[in-house]
């Protein structure tokens, strides 16, 4: 019995056990899944009894288990068949379903409820990730894995860490809680919790998560998720963003790398440090590669000052580089057209002609109209100041831009609507005092501008305006009125086809119109001073109208007030050019100069609907009345 008894364990120890491979070690076999079949061992299998009730199955030597499809490789392993635990220890390797592979130094594993618990340098790899944790439980039947004592995901060059973690191996998903870090060469995000699949590589975002890319953007959000492969990202829950002198926000955001273009929805807000610029739009586009911008959606533009910002709202606004828009990186130069500034000083001249129907003024040079000063011109009387000439202010040239079609919205983002290909590589400024190049730093402040397409209107405290298009740039700060354009100050309408606003300092410093200029300053509902012509250039003083040039057929007719301000008449007259001034708000003075003719009308022959120039209209409609409606 003896001899039988060394021929059977000496046949073990040879590794001579083709009888036992196919054994079960876990009695039950009601279920073949719950079975774990012992495939091969190379140096022991011993049985051993501890008791009555429990028998423990010893393997050594490259072990190989199998229980469903999830196989079993280690070193050594203890099957304990009473309580269906077994131990393994050394090169412990799960392989379940050819899907996901678990590597550790130690492994306790409960049989029926397929339960592994891994510790000492455990590696977890479904193919396209890896995760390194101290220890890690692995649920077989829900093919789920817990690590709660930190553990690092590698999947290219992506490392993410974390205290704690999820691993979902069906879904490819891993979820990460407390003090995650993921670093890649292009982001790096810092989070409470995260999902993160390996397969597409595409994190979502579950709680407060700050990204920083590596163009030193930071994005703050709740909710999202970005994709690592396609570049493409979207957030939620008012995400707000910093890049640069950029800040930006909105109810949602999405991103995409590839073109460089995100976009903001739901009270989207973009503020420009640098700048000191706002836009707020229901949408708004940004290429982070052009540095351009567009809203929609009751889009309201700010730009802010100290005391008086400027408010600009339109169906479409856009904004960009002037360097983009030119076709140059090195220089840009606005022509300047020039114009004649001479003043005349020919002899004053003045007939009169004392009938019923008014006073007829004629002239050749300067005719100084002004109430209650000391000029005063009357039915009865005209006087006449030729010193008053000196002081009528020197002629402001402007600088005029480029003409600038006003361009639809297509492809505006893309950086390849730049115009006037003869500007390519430098481009010249022509002024009355001769030629110069005016360079531009391409991360200038002022290396921008910015477009308005229909229903634009300006609002701030000392000035308004309304057109179909604008255009401003913040290098020579002028706004570019055009289709229907109208400006208010005070009681001081002026329109023309097109409309130049000039600002000092984020101030109104002048204003000229071009062709069919008209400038209507009201009195009452129905009186109004009114001055027509080609052109017409306005200058204003901390906010408000100082003085206006009519050029080009300039016609004009005014309201004559005496000392006690009780209207006298109105003087209907014609010249070359003429000069407006204007004191404590109200119009002060008019100089006539070159080719006067005119017409002094009673107060009483002329009813105030009956003195209106041709095309003469009030716009008071058009025009915006608040800060708070500009919102609306």
């Amino acid at each position: 019995m003896r001899f039988i008894t060394c021929i059977f364990f000496f046949t073990i120890l040879t590794g001579n056990f083709a009888l036992y491979a196919q054994n079960t070690v876990a009695r039950p076999a009601a279920d073949t899944l719950e079975e774990v079949e012992i495939l091969s061992a190379t140096k022991r299998l011993t049985f051993k009894t501890v008791n009555d009730t429990t028998q423990l199955t010893i393997i050594a030597g490259d072990v190989k288990l199998k229980q469903g499809k999830t196989l079993f490789y280690c070193d050594s392993c203890v099957i304990n068949n009473n309580t269906n635990v077994f131990e393994a220890w050394g090169k412990v390797h799960i392989n379940d379903s050819d899907t996901t592979n678990i590597y550790s130094d130690h492994l306790r594993y409960l049989i029926k409820p397929k339960l592994a618990y891994l510790d000492g340098n455990v590696k977890l790899t479904d193919g396209k990730g890896t995760l390194t944790t101290p220890d890690l439980e692995y649920d077989m039947q829900t093919n789920i894995g817990i690590y709660k004592h930190g553990g690092k995901v590698i999947n290219k060059k992506s490392v993410l860490t974390s205290d704690e973690g999820w691993y979902y191996a069906d879904m490819h998903d891993i979820y990460f809680k407390k003090n995650v870090l993921l670093k890649d060469p292009a982001y790096q995000i810092v989070t409470d919790s995260l999902l993160y699949n390996t397969r597409s590589q595409t994190t979502r975002f579950i709680s407060m998560t700050t990204i920083t890319d590596s163009g030193g953007r930071v994005i703050k959000t709740r909710e999202g998720y970005y994709n690592q492969q396609t570049g493409k990202a979207e957030f939620g829950q008012r995400p707000t963003i910093v890049d640069g002198d950029i800040e930006a926000t909105g109810d949602r955001a999405s991103f995409d790398d590839s073109t460089g273009i995100s976009r903001l929805e739901g009270n989207a807000i973009i503020v420009d440090k640098k700048n000191k610029t706002t836009i707020i739009g229901g949408i708004i586009f940004r290429n982070k590669k052009t540095e351009a911008m567009m809203a929609v959606k009751k889009p309201l533009m700010i730009i802010v000052q100290d005391n008086d910002s400027i408010l600009i709202t339109a169906d479409t606004l856009f904004s960009a580089r002037l360097t983009d828009l030119y076709g140059s990186k090195k220089s840009l130069g606005m022509p300047v057209p020039r114009t004649d500034s001479s003043v005349i000083n020919d002899t004053i001249t003045t007939n009169r002609d004392n009938d019923s129907s008014g006073t007829v003024i004629t002239r050749n040079d300067t005719l100084i109209i002004q109430q209650h000063d000391e000029i005063n011109l009357t039915r009865d009387s005209v006087r006449s100041d030729t010193n008053i000439a000196d002081s009528v202010p020197p002629s402001k040239e402007p600088i005029d831009s480029l003409a600038t079609n006003i361009r639809t919205a297509d492809s505006l983002l893309s950086g390849k609507a730049g115009l006037h290909s003869k500007y390519k590589d430098s481009v010249l400024i022509k002024t009355t005092r001769g030629t110069r190049w005016v360079p531009i730093n391409e991360k200038d402040s002022a290396n921008r501008y910015f477009e308005a397409y229909r229903n634009v209107r300006i609002f701030n405290d000392s000035l308004q305006a309304a057109c179909d298009s604008l255009f401003y740039s913040f290098k020579d700060s002028v706004f570019r009125l055009y289709q229907d354009p109208v400006v208010w100050s005070q009681e001081n309408q002026i329109t023309g086809d097109t409309l130049l606003l000039f600002t000092k300092n984020k101030k109104a410093d002048r204003v000229q119109a071009f062709e069919n200029g008209f400038m209507a300053n009201k009195l009452n509902i129905q009186a109004f001073n009114q001055v027509k012509s080609t052109r017409i250039d306005g200058y204003f003083t901390d906010g408000n109208i100082d003085s206006v040039r009519a050029r080009g057929s300039a016609q004009c007719i005014y309201y004559i007030q005496d000392e006690d301000s009780s209207y006298t008449g109105v003087n209907e007259s014609k010249s070359d050019v003429m000069d407006i001034y204007f004191r404590s708000k109200e119009l002060f003075k008019v100089v006539f100069r070159s080719g006067v003719t005119g017409t002094l009308w009673p107060i009483r022959q002329k009813s105030p609907s009956e003195m209106r120039l041709p095309t003469f209209k009030w716009l008071d409609d058009k025009r915006p009345k608040s800060k708070l409606e500009m919102y609306e």
